[in-house]
């Protein structure tokens, strides 16, 4: 991973988003983008003049300026950059970030300025579901470390979960973090059970190639209770990061309304990697 886009609107969240990019650049070495987007209208309230746009701007530059040397300041050898964009935050901040393949968007869960409602509900899946790499959203002011300990990874039936499997080896690798693989069993049956063994071993496997040290274990998941129990579990594990797929299929447990839910109930940072396949397919 050579760069690491920040959404950037000045909130507490997005401050807690710049923190862990930062203690990640810093084991990455990859450059920082702080991006700020100028959203149509929100902005423009109270500016009569092109004087008060300007008086504008210089203010949201001088806040940039101060939240970038608080990066340069933990990160002296990683580059910071500032970047300002105009348009619907959502698609501008994707846009930019598909310009660097090898990237990652981190984002915070709440915000108001730059970034209209936040991003927990609908602005959250538009980030999420436009985006071509991966994305680590985080709620406000959270209590964890920033220094990757432990990452849990559930692997459902999908073939497409393993595709979480690469960046979560990588951000192991580069913290010396331990990866825990927690299989749901979900439908429970004798065919999951089998396709859930067979998924743990490829993951382990995958893991082990790396010299990332992994623990491996299946639960059976009730009906309707995949997000809590992945959410209990990750945080009895003491986990500070849940790496999970965007997924499409109603059998995994990212499908749209328990998307939702575990976004908007995740005390800890979430790593949202999109589905290759239907990306493509879809673009």
């Amino acid at each position: 991973m050579k760069n690491i886009i920040v959404g950037i609107d000045f909130s507490n969240s997005a401050m807690t988003a710049m923190r862990h990019a930062v203690a990640i650049a810093i084991r990455s070495k990859a450059a920082l983008h702080l991006v700020w987007v100028k959203t149509p209208g929100a902005s423009n309230i109270g500016i009569e003049t092109e004087e008060e746009g300007k008086s504008y701007m210089s203010h949201i530059q001088e806040k940039m300026q101060q939240w970038a040397a608080l990066c340069k300041d933990e990160a002296p050898d990683c580059t910071v950059n500032s970047v300002y964009l105009e348009g619907k935050p959502h698609i501008e901040v994707n846009t930019y970030a598909a310009k660097f393949p090898e990237s990652i968007i981190v984002i915070g869960a709440h915000g108001a300025s730059g970034f209209e409602e936040g991003y927990i509900g609908n602005n959250a899946f538009r980030m999420i579901n436009g985006a071509s790499v991966p994305v680590l959203i985080m709620r406000e002011n959270i209590q964890i470390n920033r220094d990757l300990t432990k990452i849990f990874v559930p692997i459902d039936i999908s073939f497409e979960t393993l595709q979480k499997m690469k960046m979560s080896i990588y951000l192991a690798k580069i913290f010396a973090a331990q990866v825990y693989l927690f299989g749901v069993i979900y439908p429970n049956s004798p065919e999951t059970r089998h396709v859930i063994n067979v998924q743990l071993r490829n993951a382990m496997e995958m893991c082990d190639d790396a010299n990332v040290r992994n623990v491996a274990e299946a639960h059976t998941v009730g009906n309707n209770d995949v997000c809590n129990t992945i959410l209990k579990s990750a945080k009895e594990l003491d986990a500070n990061l849940i790496t999970i797929m965007r997924e499409e299929q109603e059998t995994d447990f990212t499908a749209s309304r328990n998307m939702r839910q575990i976004l908007s109930t995740s005390s800890m940072p979430l790593l949202i990697i999109p589905n290759r396949n239907t990306f493509s397919a879809a673009r």
